[in-house]
C-alpha cells in the first residue's frame, strides 16, 4: 500500500510540475503612437485599430524611449489611443 500512495504523490507531482511548463498566453501590444501594454489574453484586434500583437517576451529587447511608452495595466479588452485607455 505504501509504495501505491508514494508512486501516485510522485505521478502527481510530476503532472502539476509539467502544467506549471506550459507557456502563458500572454501578448505585448503596441498601437502606432508607441503606446504599449500587456494583454494577459490573446485578442484579435480590429485592423483599423493599428495595434501590433508581440510576444510576451519583447518586452525585454526594447529600449523604452520617447517613440516606446509602457502604460498601465487595465482590466478587461481594450486599448490605448492618444495615451487613454479604451474599453471595448
Amino acid at each position: 500500500m505504501k509504495p501505491l500512495l508514494i508512486g501516485l504523490a510522485a505521478a502527481g507531482a510530476a503532472a502539476a510540475l509539467a502544467l506549471s511548463a506550459l507557456p502563458a498566453s500572454a501578448d505585448v501590444v503596441c498601437n502606432r503612437d508607441g503606446d504599449c501594454w500587456h494583454a494577459h489574453e490573446h485578442y484579435n484586434y480590429a485592423p483599423n485599430l493599428g495595434v501590433v500583437v508581440h510576444p510576451d517576451d519583447w518586452y525585454f529587447h526594447q529600449h523604452w524611449d520617447d517613440h516606446h511608452h509602457w502604460r498601465d495595466y487595465h482590466e478587461g479588452r481594450g486599448y490605448y489611443r492618444g495615451g487613454v485607455w479604451v474599453p471595448f
